[in-house]
């Protein structure tokens, strides 16, 4: 399999959470040509900021390969992480990210900062770009989808007495 084919299979995932209602993000890591982690975003049904697709499919590999360094593996996402799965990489020791769509207002890999020129421990190497009209269009039209929605969807309210 090649970097295309990697990346198909986190739009897979990606597709997959757009379906059950999720920002549609998916990520897979690989090792030796084999996916070791899968993950999609799923803050909305989990309830929970830290299910992004990154944090998924690490937990995921560390868990198949009995261990939390992936220093052997490569990160494919459709969207350029965030800070926090940016730090979750470079925790990791993941040596390789690619990713598909730039994120303008959260991104960590060159779009808002760059955390992994930052002086860490560790400095994977980025590729952008990889279909990268593919994982967009996906998001431009989940978004585009919500935004007619909106005005019948439940909204969003502090607790009472918070």
């Amino acid at each position: 399999m090649e970097d295309r084919d990697y990346m198909l299979a986190a739009l897979e995932l990606a597709r997959e959470a757009a379906a059950d209602g999720e920002v549609p993000v998916g990520c897979v890591i690989t090792r030796g040509g084999e996916i070791v982690g899968r993950g999609r975003n799923r803050r909305e049904k989990g309830k929970n900021a830290l299910c992004h697709a990154e944090l998924e499919a690490i937990h995921d590999a560390c868990t198949r390969l009995g261990g939390w360094r992936l220093w052997e593996c490569t990160l494919y996402v459709t969207l350029e992480p965030c800070p926090m799965c940016a730090g979750a990489i470079i925790n990791a020791r993941i040596p390789r990210v690619v990713y598909g769509a730039r994120d303008a207002k959260a991104g960590s890999c060159g779009s808002v900062c760059s955390l992994f020129d930052m002086a860490y421990n560790h400095h994977p190497a980025v590729e952008q770009g990889l279909l990268e009209d593919e994982c967009a269009g996906l998001l431009k039209e989940f978004f585009r989808n919500l935004r007619l929605t909106l005005p019948s969807r439940k909204k969003w309210r502090k607790p009472d007495g918070a």
